[in-house]
């Protein structure tokens, strides 16, 4: 796998997404609840800007006037049809076992991991780097 350095952990905070280019692809980066995902910024449906939908929950079955609200900030919906994938493995919700969107392997690594890619200066705060696996 290539490694790809995204940012600094500070320049992505929870909630938030970073679109990237790596090795021809578009991939979204994901801050979510402290835990960094990346997906293809691709639909498998229709191939649209699956990385650029609102990032949502979901509301699974349920008993008659029950309203369960699920995984707040964990859902991607896709911004042309509304199809939705868990940001954490790139399943879809409504047939995870057969539709998806590519995941990749993301690390948090030291400044000193990273020193070699990226051109650094003298600072007083250290941080660590989202660094992406594709």
């Amino acid at each position: 796998m290539k490694r790809h350095i995204v940012c600094r952990t500070s320049e992505l905070r929870e909630g938030e997404r970073k679109l990237i280019e790596a090795d021809g692809k578009s991939i979204g980066v994901f801050n979510v609840k402290g835990n960094y995902y990346a997906l293809r910024n691709r639909c498998p449906h229709q191939f649209a800007p699956l990385c650029l939908g609102k990032v949502t929950g979901y509301a699974p079955p349920s008993q008659a006037h029950e309203f369960p609200w699920k995984r707040d900030g964990e859902i991607i919906r896709c911004p042309w049809h509304g199809w939705e994938f868990d940001l954490k493995t790139g399943q879809s919700v409504f047939n995870p076992h057969k539709v998806r969107t590519k995941s990749y392997e993301v690390a948090i690594e030291s400044q000193s991991q990273c020193e070699e890619k990226v051109e650094s200066y003298s600072v007083e705060i250290e941080e660590n780097f989202v660094v992406v696996y594709v």
